[in-house]
């Protein structure tokens, strides 16, 4: 029993660890896609490009990893409750309903992508509202003057949910379509060319796992696919979470006032899809780290 214990944290390290490392590869790229999602009037005439070179001029290279500690106090939990959550959601689906195939991947990560944003959502809007400030002009000194903020100014606990709607919405399918590609593209991969694309896990020799080029591949693949279908519910999420620091939050108070008032303003393009090229330079090397770093978790952790 004592090994089934620690089989729990030690899944709960692996994900964790993986969430962090694949975070702070692409940090910059979220600062950057929060000021451009949000037209920040500071860059909001800039592209990606030059905003990447603006924000260490205007606020030193430690501006472009501004929200990161907040970040990685999120990412730790969800990474960590995301990838113990799928595997667990795997085995209920597979047990208790039958199913089995690559639909019970869809499903367990859908509930996994769910159940991790659920618990962590209120780190992720101060993070949010710190990662929007600009040298100079805060409102908030730091991540706990922040909690406090939006809980006595914004209406106590359910201030910190503004947007949740959305993020819920968005975050089934992309954790969904996520978990799906990888684990059918492993499945696939090992059974059809073992020699070329596997080798035995470190902890298992019985066990086969992707070689870490492919992995990468493979969790790159994920992210791309994932992140086209919920792009637009992670604009809408951000415009709701940042509410009263927009002049036009009147205009977006629910999810579908949101789409709406994006949609006519600045069409599908350039706003229900503003800033997804950035998107997929940073989404794809983030899960493409992600699974990797937690399969080799796996191995260390001895998970297989």
């Amino acid at each position: 029993a004592a090994r089934r214990d620690f089989y729990w944290l030690r899944s709960f390290i692996a994900g964790g660890v993986a969430g962090c490392c694949a975070k702070t590869t692409t940090a910059p790229l979220d600062r950057v896609k929060i000021l451009l999602q949000a037209h920040n009037h500071h860059y909001k005439h800039l592209g990606v490009f030059s905003t990447l070179c603006a924000v260490p001029k205007k606020e030193g290279y430690l501006g472009l990893y501004k929200g990161n500690g907040a970040m990685m106090i999120r990412i730790f939990p969800y990474g960590a409750i995301q990838f113990m959550a799928f595997d667990q959601y795997k085995k209920v689906i597979k047990k208790q309903l039958g199913i089995s195939g690559h639909v019970h991947r869809l499903m367990a990560g859908s509930m996994a992508g769910i159940t991790a944003v659920i618990c962590t959502y209120p780190l992720d809007m101060v993070r949010v509202r710190l990662a929007f400030q600009v040298k100079g002009e805060h409102k908030y000194m730091g991540i706990i003057h922040a909690f406090k903020m939006i809980y006595t100014k914004e209406g106590g606990l359910s201030g910190f949910y503004r947007g949740l709607m959305p993020t819920v919405v968005g975050m089934a399918p992309y954790a969904g379509f996520s978990f799906f590609t990888f684990g059918t593209l492993k499945s696939i991969g090992l059974a059809q060319a073992p020699a070329l694309l596997g080798r035995p896990s470190l902890d298992n020799p019985e066990v086969l796992v992707l070689k870490t080029h492919v992995n990468l591949l493979c969790g790159g693949i994920a992210g791309a696919i994932a992140q086209t279908i919920s792009y637009p519910l992670d604009v809408t999420r951000r415009r709701m979470q940042l509410g009263a620091v927009l002049p036009d939050s009147d205009k977006c108070l629910t999810m579908v006032q949101t789409l709406k008032y994006v949609y006519q303003q600045h069409g599908v393009r350039r706003g229900l899809y503003r800033g997804l090229s950035l998107n997929y330079i940073r989404c794809i090397p983030s899960q493409a780290v992600a699974f990797t770093t937690y399969e080799l978790m796996k191995q260390f952790l001895h998970l297989n």
